[in-house]
């Protein structure tokens, strides 16, 4: 049992993507969540620059609407080259 199964969807849920600073990252990044959330909003959304310039990490707020939208963009996120870590 995933501890996904424990909320109720429809909910919020918090994603944190790191990489490696750079053009590509956040591109590429924004377009897997729109591939998997229809009603991503750039008002949930918020970027921070490591203090040596190195890695961004993205925090995207989204409207979760089941276990398998959750596991199949964290899966898809975690394939992308430019991608370190999904939280």
């Amino acid at each position: 049992m995933s501890d996904l199964t424990l909320l109720e969807f429809p909910t919020d849920y918090p994603i944190k993507v790191v990489g490696r600073a750079g053009e590509l990252l956040r591109t590429e990044v924004d377009a897997i969540m729109r591939r998997h959330v229809a009603d991503l909003d750039s008002q949930r959304t918020s970027e921070r620059l490591s203090s040596g310039g190195n890695y961004l990490s993205i925090s995207y707020t989204i409207v979760a609407r089941s276990e398998a939208q959750v596991v199949a963009l964290a899966a898809e996120l975690a394939a992308q080259p430019h991608v370190i870590m999904v939280i």
